[in-house]
């Protein structure tokens, strides 16, 4: 085990080091500067803040400076919001994203989970092709014409819930379920192949010709060998509902750091582009490997392809 995460670990620093690479030179080729949209700005204000920011550096000596940055984890000052630091806006929008995307992917698994196994129960069944449908109607929406339609008929016209802002639980509630929906559907996908897969076995044939009833055979025997495709998509879950919720926060105007990413690829803010970007790279490279690891929690017939016996 150790030996596995070390190197896995060595893969995540290798990683991270062509993403950073790649941010750079995509930011360095990308046309304008982040002041050109400042049109009254006179030319010699302009080539200070090109100075204070090293925008006038050659590239070999912007791309050591930002290396070096990355790796004591300082991302420099914001270019828009003078005063403010990238970190300090990661900092402040980060714990309210994570709080979204926790309670989005709570949502999500476990509406998934119950879905799939419904459905696997009371296969070819009207319960089967209504879970059905509401999966596949969850993974063909997309999230931003869901956000839409909660916010017209639960806010709008029925007054249930408020239509956005960020102060106290129920203003979590529809953000939250226009993050889940989409991933529910795919874990009850997931959960029901895997369940009628499971189900056709011989130890849950044996299971029921000992007169267990039907969910006591679900919880005790199937339900667990069923959730490793799903712990498969944990990772990319993790990483979808913590990243995947900027155009969810545009919306309902919650003051994540997915909001400020999307407004600082609109100002052209670099320091912020690219320090968020490498932020989010970190953590979905850690949930990966925090997948794999509970792969063998889960199952301990999986053995982690290095790790020591």
């Amino acid at each position: 085990m150790v030996k596995f995460i070390i190197k896995r670990l060595l893969y995540i620093v290798i990683a991270m080091y062509l993403i950073i690479t790649a941010t750079f030179f995509l930011m360095q080729l990308a046309p304008g500067s982040p002041f050109a949209s400042e049109r009254d700005l006179p030319p010699a204000i302009e080539e200070q803040l090109n100075a204070k920011y090293g925008l006038d550096n050659p590239w070999y000596i912007q791309y050591k400076d930002y290396l070096v940055d990355t790796i004591t984890f300082d991302f420099g000052e914001s270019m828009k919001y003078t005063g403010r630091s990238t970190n300090d806006i990661i900092a402040e929008g980060f714990p309210v994203s994570l709080a979204l995307g926790l309670q989005a992917m709570i949502l999500a698994i476990g509406l998934g989970i119950l879905l799939g196994v419904v459905s696997a129960l009371y296969h070819n069944k009207f319960a089967d092709y209504a879970a059905t449908i509401f999966a596949v109607l969850g993974i063909s929406v997309p999230s931003f014409i869901l956000a839409g339609l909660l916010q017209y008929y639960l806010s709008f016209k029925l007054g249930m819930f408020p239509v956005s802002g960020w102060k106290g639980f129920a203003y979590t509630i529809l953000p939250s379920f226009a993050i889940a929906i989409t991933h529910a559907g795919f874990i009850a996908k997931l959960t029901r192949s895997s369940m009628l897969e499971q189900n056709n076995s011989e130890y849950v044939k044996l299971a029921r010709a000992k007169g267990l009833g039907k969910w006591t055979v679900v919880f005790k025997h199937t339900l667990r060998n069923a959730l490793l495709p799903v712990v498969t998509y944990l990772g990319p879950l993790f990483a979808g509902v913590i990243t995947g919720s900027f155009v969810i926060e545009q919306i309902f105007a919650v003051p994540g750091l997915g909001r400020h990413f999307v407004t600082s690829i609109t100002n052209r803010d670099y320091t912020v582009i690219m320090g968020t970007t490498v932020f989010y790279s970190l953590i979905l490279l850690f949930a990966v490997l925090i997948v794999d690891i509970l792969y063998s929690v889960i199952d301990p017939r999986i053995k982690l392809k290095g790790a020591k016996k």
